[in-house]
């Protein structure tokens, strides 16, 4: 049976709106606010509170290739899958109390930036710079594309190539113009679209299936009609409402899906450029804190958001969504493999009414959009701040944004040239190919940070050649999993032991090993650097907010261009002030166009060609960022040990 179409009225108007709340929310970040500076395009000027961080969080990683990947995982093999999400919630805790006050001590824009500072050698950041935008563009951009597109174009039956590129330039607008304020304040908005939104979904398709009992006894009946008799391809799984798998034979045996969710996905939580990013936004360590606290609660919901809503459509439509038949299968998604990848698009548009369908549309458009945006504002952030002054070190501030702001026009027309890319490839193929390259490439990241963090001992010589051993390892296993891929069900078994023996995710907890020891050894054998240079970049060095000592220095610590002040806040407003009256005079004996004064003006630039202020961070912004009221930082460590708990009693509840 065809699936209909987004093609009426009220479906349109309520996606219309959609677009114009959105736009309208990104252009009235663009135009308040000071976006002039480095700081405040690639940093949001470090002046957000906890709820626009911990949203950004949470839709920076919830893309639409989870509305998509997850609700079909959860249609074909279950709820396994949400120890990805589940695992999130001691990861993110651990960003903020433990990564990020060292990332602010180091007063660094980029995570490649901050290996230089604590490694003193230039190497290791080209290395993650480079390994960074790679990821990016072949990764991330690649799922958002190809998810989104997934859901467009076979879902919806809109042309893939419109809607792209409107996407496109609809986030294009307001992540040029506004920076990473305009991209995390529309990041809230599109938060809140997604959460209610699947929720309403949620509701209705329960309400659908008779109740969660209900939908325990449909979904071990869900069988699709076409299949081979003897065989029991197209049966689902019976340990399909357990996380906890067979740690030998199971499809994510319990150890290694732990390990792989949590330690194997530190690099994504606590390393990763886009992730960081926001809560270096923050107004300081307290509002980062809460803000990755409600990033945590938020990546509790995917299971109902998302799995559940997979298991509720193929208990619905076994014929569609379960089909094992490749014929039956490419009449129904052109895919032979399998169509358990419709499921979340089948249910919005089977079983919703006219007008909340296009409010579902809404919340695939806000995953494909935060993720698209987050992607830019980052990938546009590493090239500018790592690559291009290491290529111009002598770049001013206008400089430096108009570059930033090229890049992502560059990003826009990689997307675009990827559609066809996106047309070209099968089924799932792209999709597992872009986790594999994620899983096997990142992993090793994790263990680097945290060694350069937690260890004082580690070496430039130790930290490069000990990741690029890890990474070795991962290619090497990567390249053997994309010659043997997984036989269909009912097929002899031909891959080798090396992949049926090592499951992907025991792999992984190798990797981290592996690495781990050879940035070890290879320290131990090399120079490391002195106490004075591992000032404030590693945790048992980095500067205190609440710290004596610390205060006296920052209060005597000198810039080359200006004269200190008593107080960090005082500064900051005696600065801003100067920087008025100066604006002013310039205005006086502006000789700029017309023309040229208002494009500025809508671009956010330096009224000044050649702006000379400091790109870098300074202590005494650093000190004011770590500062902590005692009362609120109590409030926080209760807050996260409950939401610690919460994540281990759904574990045991569905274990």
């Amino acid at each position: 049976m065809a699936t209909p179409g987004l093609d009426h009225w009220s479906d349109i108007v309520v996606v219309v709106i959609y677009f114009i709340g959105v736009l309208g929310v990104g252009l009235w970040t663009v135009f308040r606010g000071n976006r002039g500076s480095v700081n405040s395009y690639f940093l949001a000027g470090r002046s957000l509170s906890w709820f626009p961080v911990g949203a950004s969080l949470f839709s920076s990683n919830i893309g639409s290739e989870h509305f998509v990947g997850l609700a079909g995982t959860g249609a074909a093999a279950g709820i396994a899958m949400i120890s990805y999400e589940w695992a999130s919630m001691p990861l993110v805790l651990l960003l903020a109390w433990l990564f990020l006050p060292v990332y602010i001590s180091a007063g660094v824009y980029t995570l490649p930036e901050f290996m230089e500072k604590r490694l003193g050698g230039r190497r290791i950041r080209i290395y993650l710079s480079v390994l960074a935008l790679i990821l990016y563009i072949v990764t991330k951009l690649a799922v958002s594309i190809f998810a989104g597109a997934l859901f467009i174009q076979l879902a919806l039956g809109w042309n893939m190539y419109v809607s792209i590129v409107a996407l496109l330039v609809i986030t294009g607008i307001y992540t040029i113009l506004g920076g990473l304020k305009a991209v995390m304040y529309t990041d809230t908005f599109q938060t809140v679209v997604m959460t209610l939104g699947s929720f309403a979904l949620v509701g209705i398709s329960f309400h659908k299936i008779g109740g969660y009992n209900n939908l325990k006894e449909k979904y071990m009946d869900a069988i699709p009609s076409i299949r081979n008799p003897n065989s029991t391809c197209g049966f689902p799984r019976s340990d399909a409402f357990n996380i906890f798998r067979d740690a030998v034979t199971g499809d994510n045996p319990w150890p290694g899906l732990l390990l792989q969710s949590s330690v194997g996905c530190l690099w994504y939580w606590c390393c990763d450029q886009v992730i960081v990013q926001r809560s270096l936004g923050a107004k300081n360590l307290t509002h980062a804190k809460g803000g990755s606290i409600l990033a945590g609660y938020l990546k509790l919901l995917p299971l109902f958001m998302m799995i559940f809503p997979g298991m509720i459509s193929r208990a619905l439509y076994p014929d569609e969504v379960a089909c094992v038949d490749p014929e039956e299968c490419r009449k129904v998604c052109d895919n032979p493999v399998g169509c358990s990848n419709i499921a979340y698009p089948k249910l919005v548009l089977e079983l919703l009414p006219y007008g909340a369908r296009g409010l579902l549309m809404a919340v695939m458009l806000s995953a494909i959009m935060s993720s698209l945006t987050s992607i830019f504002n980052s990938s546009s952030t590493i090239f500018t701040m790592d690559l291009w002054r290491r290529m111009r070190p002598q770049a001013h501030e206008r400089e430096l944004l108009i570059v930033g702001r090229i890049f992502i026009l560059f990003l826009c027309a990689v997307s675009i040239l990827w559609i066809p890319l996106v047309r070209s490839s099968q089924g799932g193929q792209l999709f597992n190919y872009i986790q594999a390259v994620q899983g096997y490439l990142g992993t090793p990241i994790g263990a680097l940070f945290f060694l350069a963090v937690m260890w004082k001992r580690m070496t430039e010589q130790g930290a490069f050649w000990g990741i690029a051993i890890g990474h070795t390892c991962g290619i090497i296993r990567m390249g053997i999993d994309l010659a043997y891929p997984a036989p269909d069900c009912g097929e002899p078994e031909t891959r080798p032991g090396v992949l049926l023996n090592v499951h992907y995710t025991y792999f992984g907890a190798l990797m981290i090993c592996v690495t781990s020891i050879a940035i070890i050894v290879i320290s131990l054998l090399t120079t490391p650097r002195t106490e004075e240079e591992l000032k404030g970049v590693t945790w048992f060095t980095r500067i205190r907010g609440d710290s004596l000592e610390d205060n006296l220095e920052m209060k005597n610590s000198k810039d080359n261009r200006e004269e200190p002040h008593s107080e960090g806040v005082n500064n900051d407003a005696e600065k801003q002030k100067d920087e008025s009256i100066e604006e002013v005079m310039d205005d006086t004996s502006d000789d700029r166009p017309t023309w040229r004064r208002w494009l500025d003006q809508i671009c956010g630039m330096p009224s000044k060609s050649h702006s000379q202020d400091d790109p870098h961070i300074g202590p005494e912004m650093t000190q004011k960022y770590l500062k902590e009221s005692p009362k609120w930082k109590t409030v926080l460590n209760i807050n996260a040990v409950v939401g610690l708990i919460l994540t281990a009693f759904l574990y045991g509840f569905y274990h």
